[in-house]
C-alpha cells in the first residue's frame, strides 16, 4: 500500500474507515462524508475530517477515533430515551450530553480492543491539543470535560491520559460525595440508557446545575410519602420510579415533552433571585433554577411584561463606522468560503433565471408569429395568423424572509457563515427580481434584564410567563435593495449581541411581517442551532415552555398555509418541529443547503407553472 501514489491511499483509507464505521453500528445506510473541520453526525449522515495525502500514523489514529465514536453512538445510543431525560439549560445540556458520549463509547468498546485503542488515542490527542497538562486552576477546564474524564475514569476502571492527570485531581477533591455516588450508579447503569441518564441527572443535583432540580425534588415528594402517576416508561426503569412518578404527575406532561419541572416555593423563589443577583453575569454560567407546577394557568403562553421588548434596525444599534468595520471582519473571515458559496448562488441564479420566461400563452392576436400554426393558414387562407407570447413564471412574485438564530450558542464560525450566505443569498435573489428580508432575534439581556427586575418589584407573582426582554434585528427588510443593507450583516460579529433564544414569539414576527406583504407567494426560512432557551423564563416556568410555545406556532403556520416554513438546523434536528426541515452537521454546509432548498422550491413552482400552461393550451385546443 505505501507504494502506491498518495491520493489512491488516502481514498482506500477513507473507504476502509466508512466501511467500518457501518459494520460496527450495523447499519449499511449510514452515509460517511469527509470535510475540512470537527466530526459530527445528523441523523444517518456522519460526517468525518478531511484527512491529508501523506496520512501520517498519529492522523490515521485520530480520525480512526472519531469515526468509531460515531459508529457507536449509532449503535448504542437512542435519541428518543436521550431526549425524555436532556436537562433544558444550556450548561447542564452539556453535561449530559458529555455523559452519554462516555457511556456509549465505553460500553461500545469494550469488547472491541482495537476500537477501545483508537478512542483512547483520540482522547489523548484532544488532551494535549487542548492543553489539559498546561492547566493551574480547576476553573481552566470546562465543566463537561472534566465530569466527561472523570465519568470516564468510572466506567473504564482506566486512568484519564497523563496529559489530564493533574487538573482532574483539583476536581476530584471538590465534587463532593453525592457526585461520587452519582458516578458510582453511573458506572453500575452504564448498559441502561435510561437508567444510566437518570444517574447523571442525580449528578447535576449533586453539583447544584439548574437543570438537575427535578430530581432533587421528586427524591423530597418521595421521602415525605407523596404518590404520583405511573407513566409506561417509568415502570420498567428499577430505581427512582416513585420520583419519576411524582414529577409527571405535578407535570402532567407527556413523556416527550418532560424537561425536568419541578415545584417551588416563594421563599425559595427568593433565594434564587438573591442568587442570580449576587452571581457573575457570564453567559450559561451556574444559576440555581426554582420551578412552579405546570398548572392550566402556567399552560398559557404570555410575556410577563412587552414594555421592554424592541424591534430596532441593525444600523440603530451601532455607529456607521463599527458598521464599516464589522462588515470587513466578515469579509477576511470568510475570504476562502465564498467563493464556493458564490458558485452555488450562481448555479441558482441560473436556474431562476431559465425559468423566467420558459411558459407561452398563444392564440394571440400580437406578438411573436406561431409557426408551428402556420399550416392550417396554407389549408384554409381565411385563417388568421396566430401568435404567442412568453409569460414570466410566477416567483417573480415571491418574497423571502430569512430569520436567524442570534443566541450565544451561535457565537463564532454559525454565526458567522450564516451572515455571508446570507449575504449572497439576498444579492443572488435580488437579480432575479425577489425580494429577501433578513431578520435576526435575540434578548436584550441575559438572565431576564427589565422584565426580570419589574416582577421582582411586583412581588414575584407565579406563572410570570415569559421573563426576559425581547430583541428583534431587522439587517434587512424587503424592500431595501441589498448595496444598502450589505453592511448591516457584519453585525451578528458585534461581541455581545447574541444572547438568549425564543424562537416563537421569534416566528411570530417574521410571520406577521410577511402577512404584510402584497406578493402572491411567501417563504420563511428560519436557520437556528438549538431548542429555544432562557434561562430567567425557564427558572420559573414549567422546563417545556419556550418549546411547547414554539410547536405551536409552527403548527399554526403550516395549517394555514399563507407562509412556506422551511427551517435548518445547525448541529440541531429541527425536523422534530418542522415539516420541511434539514438538518446539517457543521455551519460550512449551511450555504450549500440554503441555496438546495430554496431552487427545490422554485423548482416546484416552475413545475406548477408548466402544468397550468398545458392545461390552458389543451383547453383552447378543444
Amino acid at each position: 500500500m505505501t507504494g502506491k501514489p498518495d491520493q489512491t491511499r488516502q481514498e482506500e483509507f477513507k473507504r476502509a474507515t466508512a466501511g467500518a464505521v457501518r459494520a460496527i453500528a450495523r447499519q449499511p445506510e449510514v452515509q460517511v462524508a469527509y470535510q475540512p473541520g470537527p466530526s459530527g453526525l445528523a441523523g444517518k449522515r456522519a460526517r468525518l475530517p478531511l484527512p491529508t495525502r501523506a496520512l501520517p500514523p498519529a492522523e490515521m489514529a485520530k480520525l480512526r477515533g472519531a469515526a468509531d465514536a460515531i459508529a457507536l453512538k449509532l449503535r448504542h445510543h437512542d435519541e428518543g430515551v436521550h431526549a425524555n431525560r436532556i436537562p433544558a439549560r444550556r450548561e447542564a445540556r452539556e453535561v449530559f450530553d458529555a455523559l452519554e458520549d462516555v457511556r456509549v463509547e465505553v460500553v461500545g468498546s469494550q469488547h472491541m480492543s482495537g476500537v477501545a485503542a483508537n478512542l483512547r488515542a483520540r482522547l489523548t490527542d484532544q488532551c494535549e491539543s487542548e492543553g489539559y497538562d498546561r492547566m493551574t486552576r480547576k476553573d481552566q477546564l470546562p465543566l463537561a470535560a472534566a465530569l466527561g474524564l472523570l465519568a470516564r475514569e468510572r466506567l473504564s476502571g482506566q486512568p484519564a491520559p497523563a496529559p489530564a492527570q493533574r487538573i482532574l485531581e483539583m476536581w476530584r477533591d471538590t465534587i463532593g460525595e453525592s457526585a461520587e455516588s452519582a458516578l458510582k450508579e453511573m458506572a453500575d447503569k452504564s448498559g441502561d440508557q435510561d437508567a444510566f441518564g437518570r444517574a447523571a441527572r442525580k449528578l447535576l443535583a449533586a453539583l447544584d446545575l439548574a437543570e438537575a432540580e427535578v430530581e432533587t425534588e421528586a427524591e423530597q415528594d418521595e421521602e415525605e410519602g407523596e404518590g404520583g402517576e405511573t407513566t409506561s416508561q417509568q415502570d420498567q426503569s428499577g430505581e427512582g420510579e416513585s420520583q419519576a412518578q411524582d414529577t409527571e404527575s405535578m407535570l402532567g406532561a407527556q413523556p416527550e415533552t418532560m424537561q425536568g419541572d419541578s415545584a417551588e416555593d416563594d421563599g425559595e423563589e427568593g433565594e434564587e433571585e438573591g442568587a442570580a443577583a449576587e452571581g457573575d453575569d457570564r453567559p450559561g454560567g451556574p444559576q440555581q433554577r426554582k420551578e412552579v407546577p405546570a398548572t392550566d394557568d402556567a399552560s398559557v403562553y404570555r410575556a410577563y411584561n412587552k414594555a421592554f421588548d424592541e424591534v430596532v434596525e441593525a444600523d440603530d444599534l451601532c455607529d456607521a463606522e463599527e458598521l464599516a468595520r464589522l462588515r470587513q471582519q466578515l469579509d477576511q473571515q470568510l475570504s476562502h468560503l465564498q467563493g464556493v458559496v458564490s458558485k452555488l448562488a450562481n448555479r441558482l441564479q441560473r436556474r431562476l433565471m431559465a425559468q423566467q420566461q420558459r411558459a407561452w400563452e398563444f392564440d394571440l392576436e400580437e406578438g411573436l408569429l406561431d409557426v408551428a400554426r402556420l399550416a392550417r393558414v396554407v389549408v384554409n387562407p381565411m385563417q388568421s395568423l396566430s401568435y404567442k407570447r412568453e409569460r414570466e413564471a410566477d416567483f417573480r412574485d415571491t418574497v423571502v424572509t430569512l430569520l436567524i438564530d442570534n443566541s450565544g450558542s451561535m457565537r463564532g464560525r454559525p454565526i458567522t457563515v450564516a451572515a455571508m450566505c446570507c449575504d449572497i443569498l439576498a444579492r443572488t435573489l435580488e437579480r432575479c427580481a425577489v425580494k429577501t428580508e433578513i431578520l435576526g432575534f435575540t434578548t436584550r439581556a441575559w438572565k431576564g434584564g427589565q422584565s426580570r427586575e419589574r416582577w421582582v418589584q411586583e412581588g414575584k407573582p407565579r406563572n410570570p410567563g415569559r421573563l426576559n426582554d425581547l430583541r428583534h434585528v431587522i439587517y434587512k427588510s424587503a424592500d431595501a435593495p441589498w448595496r444598502r443593507a450589505r453592511k448591516n450583516l457584519g453585525l451578528m460579529l458585534r461581541e455581545g449581541l447574541l444572547k438568549e433564544n425564543i424562537d416563537g414569539e421569534a416566528l411570530e414576527w417574521a410571520y406577521r411581517r410577511l402577512l404584510t406583504r402584497t406578493e402572491h407567494r411567501r417563504i420563511l426560512m428560519v436557520i437556528s442551532d438549538g431548542a429555544p432557551v432562557d434561562d430567567s423564563t425557564l427558572s420559573v416556568n414549567p422546563g417545556n415552555y419556550l418549546e411547547r410555545h414554539l410547536r405551536k406556532v409552527i403548527g399554526e403556520i403550516e395549517g394555514r398555509e399563507a407562509v412556506e416554513l422551511i427551517a435548518i438546523g445547525i448541529g440541531h434536528d429541527v425536523t422534530r418541529y418542522y415539516r420541511r426541515a434539514v438538518t446539517i452537521v457543521d455551519a460550512e454546509e449551511l450555504g450549500g443547503t440554503m441555496m438546495k432548498k430554496l431552487a427545490e422550491l422554485f423548482d416546484e413552482d416552475a413545475a406548477m407553472a408548466w402544468q397550468r400552461a398545458s392545461s390552458e393550451r389543451a383547453a383552447q385546443i378543444a
